[in-house]
């Protein structure tokens, strides 16, 4: 369907139109095609599928989707039967995908093949749930997706679109009431009761910083000026993190609703969404989700009929981690070196361009419309009190399901490890997590059963950052990863200070010392001093955070430090200058021919 949408009536109508391909009367074969699918195979998936639906003559359409989440079992397909429920099956090959088709066209969907069904699905930016016609015979022994321990504990709200429905189909998202949010904030509402309402559901950004949303566009409301912005910032950087290009790639039009609805109430008639080049397929899908959305009356000029103008631009960046800050991002937006502006003056007073600027992350602006249609106080009702709603983490590493897990603040590592992600593949020993983004460095196992929150209370809670995990068993060694990371930072400094360009460096060099067993004790004390010097002293955020790589792995595993630098043993039998322990060893003699 095409047209200009003003009203209800025409939303409906669009809607209409989207549930005709969200849930056709036809067999419906639905690929995972994000990244991560696309990584494992799904294009010739894809491809075996429609060779398949032609050779054998079914009456069936071969659809793309966004990732879903279970990204251990990629490539993904899913079979949404006409009278029947959706089964998805995991990790296919084309082999896999003509004989399950071929099977199809006999009668037989192979249950035993089947990963799960969906008996239903919630419409989140409504309330309305969709249900699929009861399944009977053999699909009965398939498990209920929700069921799936994966899937148990997950709330999505910002994920609420992605594996679900076709990111380049505008009516489909629009069926699962995308713009609804900005059709009542712009038609119903105050720009001063749309800030009203985002303070009171308590969403906080969820880049890492924490910092209340509302009060952000409160502030740049305030502001004095002729013109604003509002910026997306999409430069998603941390090892392991891929949450952000995961929205972007599924459903992008969430990303595009919440910016319009903090133009329409900060007074911005020009946006910006910054994603880092790395994202070839998200920075597609975002372009041409945009000029959909232009060609819709959704952005542009006289948006739902209501005279507000709202244009955005995609700006990608070269991938330089800095421009994760926020001053650093719009510096790059501006054309020069992404390097970070001292602060005050904040961007919510002088910004992009030296005007007022909101500034929020892919997932906060995902996060907004579904506050707008359903309310505050339903955001509000989950998570914690400081902290309400929900956040994505990437679970990677040594984990059996590893994935992009979305959850209500408040649950536990324990939860998140043990029992969204299977515990540890090989049934391995935990040794510890890298967790909140580099950073946040190595924690041990004695937080599991701290909540996840976005701030640290002893005993109570611990801080996850940008929610980047990577979970790490026996075979990992510390202070490799405490260099690992510091190597990271010192690649990605943009040197304009000295703490931060040197200091860095300094600390690399010690941790390559201790790695190749030339360190000694007196490394370990210069190491704690120069990281809280360099933490103290960098201009910017990125370089006071770099310390924490360090600090804390430290303070969790200063045992394997001192075993590295006066018994010249790793234990983990990863640094090649030191000693292996006996069982790897063993291990090594048993080998040798």
């Amino acid at each position: 369907m095409s047209g200009i949408l003003r009203n209800v009536v025409d939303f409906d109508q669009a809607a209409a139109s989207g549930l005709r391909t969200l849930y056709p009367r036809r067999l419906k074969v639905l690929v995972g095609s994000a990244s991560c699918g696309v990584a494992m195979g799904a294009p010739n998936v894809e491809a075996a599928a429609r060779r398949a639906v032609e050779e054998l003559r079914l009456d069936a359409v071969v659809c793309r989707t966004g990732c879903i989440g279970f990204c251990a079992k990629e490539p993904l397909l899913d079979l949404v039967l006409p009278d029947g429920p959706r089964v998805s099956y995991p990790n296919m090959t084309p082999q896999k995908t003509r004989a399950l088709l071929d099977a199809y066209s006999k009668g037989n969907l192979l249950p035993e093949l089947a990963l799960g069904r969906f008996t239903s699905e919630e419409i989140v930016s409504t309330g309305e749930v969709h249900s699929y016609p009861a399944c009977s015979g053999p699909l009965r022994q398939v498990p209920e997706w929700s069921t799936l321990d994966f899937y148990r504990r997950q709330k999505k709200v910002i994920l609420r679109n992605c594996g679900s429905i076709d990111p380049r189909a505008l009516d489909e998202t629009i069926a699962r009431g995308t713009y609804r949010g900005a059709l009542r904030a712009m038609t119903r509402m105050t720009p001063e009761a749309v800030i009203g309402e985002v303070i009171a559901s308590g969403l906080r950004g969820r880049g890492g910083a924490a910092f209340p949303t509302g009060q952000k566009w409160r502030l740049a409301r305030e502001a004095s000026a002729d013109v604003k912005y509002v910026v997306c910032n999409a430069d998603e950087g941390e090892p392991g993190a891929y949450m952000d290009r995961t929205v972007l790639e599924g459903d992008p039009h969430a990303v595009l609703e919440g910016m319009l609805i903090g133009s329409f109430a900060i007074g911005a008639s020009e946006g910006f969404i910054y994603v880092r080049s790395e994202y070839p397929l998200a920075i597609e899908i975002l372009e041409h989700a945009i000029d959909k959305a232009e060609k819709r009356g959704l952005l542009g000029n006289d948006i739902l009929g209501t005279g507000w103008s709202f244009h955005v631009t995609v700006r990608r960046g070269a991938g330089a981690y800095i421009c994760g800050e926020e001053t650093a991002l719009i510096e790059s937006i501006e054309g020069h070196s992404g390097e970070p502006r001292t602060r005050p003056p904040y961007p919510t007073t002088r910004g992009l361009w030296g005007k007022p600027t909101v500034v929020n992350n892919v997932k906060t602006w995902a996060s907004v419309a579904p506050i707008i249609t359903r309310g505050a106080a339903w955001y509000a009702g989950m998570g914690t009190r400081r902290t309400p709603g929900t956040t994505i983490f990437s679970l990677e590493g040594a984990v059996k399901n590893a994935g992009l897990v979305e959850v209500p603040f408040g649950i536990s590592l324990r939860d998140l490890v043990y029992g969204i992600g299977g515990g540890l593949a090989g049934d391995r020993p935990l040794k510890g997590f890298q967790a909140g983004g580099a950073s946040r460095g190595c924690l041990s196992p004695s937080v599991l059963d701290l909540a996840i929150d976005t701030e640290d209370r002893d005993n109570a809670t611990i801080l996850m950052g940008t929610g980047g995990i990577i979970v790490l068993d026996d075979s990992a060694c510390m202070v490799d990863m405490a260099r690992f990371l510091v190597g990271f930072f010192l690649e990605e400094s943009c040197g304009k200070c000295v703490p931060c360009r040197e200091g860095t460096r300094q600390m690399f060099t010690i941790l390559s010392r201790a790695c190749e067993g030339h360190g000694t004790m007196a490394d370990l004390a210069l190491l704690e001093r120069l990281a809280k010097t360099v933490n103290s002293a960098a201009v910017c955020g990125m370089g006071g955070m770099a310390p924490g790589a360090v600090l804390t792995t430290l303070s969790h595993f200063r045992g394997e430090f001192e075993a590295h630098l006066q018994e010249k043993r790793c234990s983990a039998g990863v640094c090649r200058g030191l000693a292996a322990p006996r069982r790897t060893m063993e291990i090594s003699a048993a080998m040798r021919p």
